[in-house]
């Protein structure tokens, strides 16, 4: 059974689309959230888990045994790559603004194009290089001001920290994703990663004392919101089109995630974007653009 037989009829540009606008609803709902960090990222992969292993386990079940030990393996660490960006970037939103946060942490391009050349033996072409540095060049003007005043964040620095580390693990996610999904099909691929991630994060979760339980209704509806949205029409969708897109690619159009999330900050959490926000998104998008065609 081979990846195709997993795609749906759409484009994969389109495919992508779709996950971009349902990744940027992560940072709102995260921040709705008053539950620990860990707790908030271990139930949105969890969940995710949840929705999808049904119909893995019931309609592709003969597709778990042909995936070999190696890429096993590598879906594994996937897995660890995508707890640790969880953990890291969820704690990053109770320091630093939206805009600050979610831009930083979309810096995952840098990595990627050098992993991608390092070690997918990908050639990164002159107008791929150019969209890349036009978008990330707008990824600063945008959190420009954040990154000077944090617009009133408690610890913006540390904030900030923790989004570049997020964009280091993404980036090791998004790599991985690129080399195994040319030969594991795309359900058995991320029931496997976010199991993986799951572990982990229930792990560090219970380790460092984090309660699991007496969380109000409003909480769990949230946890489930952040599987369905950025969880499954998000990452789910994206490791779908990392098997037709280069990772360079995919990764820059990910770069229109801050530009959503700062407009639904902006509605929904009365966060206004500054003028270098404004500007830096429309350069962002550009980037995406020269980029994608």
């Amino acid at each position: 059974m081979t990846a195709s037989e997993y795609d749906a009829p759409i484009s994969p540009l389109g495919g992508l689309s779709i996950a971009i606008l349902a990744v940027s609803t992560s940072a709102i709902l995260v921040r709705w959230s008053a539950a620990p960090s860990l707790v908030k990222a271990f139930y949105r992969v969890l969940f995710t888990v949840c929705l999808l292993a049904p119909v893995a386990f019931v309609r592709h079940r003969d597709a778990f045994e042909k995936i070999s030990r190696r890429d096993l393996v590598a879906a594994s660490g996937a897995g660890v790559a995508l707890a640790a960006h969880f953990a890291s970037w969820f704690e990053s939103l109770n320091h630093t603004t939206v805009a600050a946060s979610v831009t930083l942490v979309q810096a995952q391009p840098l990595f990627v194009v050098v992993g991608a050349w390092a070690f997918l033996d990908e050639r990164v072409s002159r107008r791929t290089t150019l969209g890349i540095g036009v978008a990330l060049a707008g990824m600063v003007v945008m959190s420009l001001s954040d990154l000077v005043t944090a617009s009133g964040a408690p610890r913006p620095l540390l904030g900030n920290a923790l989004a570049i580390v997020g964009a280091v693990t993404a980036a090791a996610y998004v790599l991985t994703g690129r080399s195994v999904r040319s030969r594991v099909a795309l359900v058995p691929y991320v029931v496997v990663v976010y199991s993986v991630c799951a572990v982990v994060l229930l792990t560090v979760t219970v380790a460092r004392g984090d309660p699991l339980s007496g969380y109000p209704a409003r909480e769990w509806l949230l946890f489930l919101g952040m599987a369905i949205g950025p969880g499954i029409f998000g990452h789910t969708v994206i490791n779908w089109a990392l098997a037709h897109l280069e990772s360079s690619v995919v990764s820059v159009s990910l770069l229109g995630e801050p530009v959503g999330s700062t407009i639904l900050a902006l509605f929904l959490l009365g966060e206004i974007p500054t003028l270098p926000t404004v500007v830096g998104g429309a350069v962002v998008l550009a980037g995406i653009y020269v980029t994608s065609t």
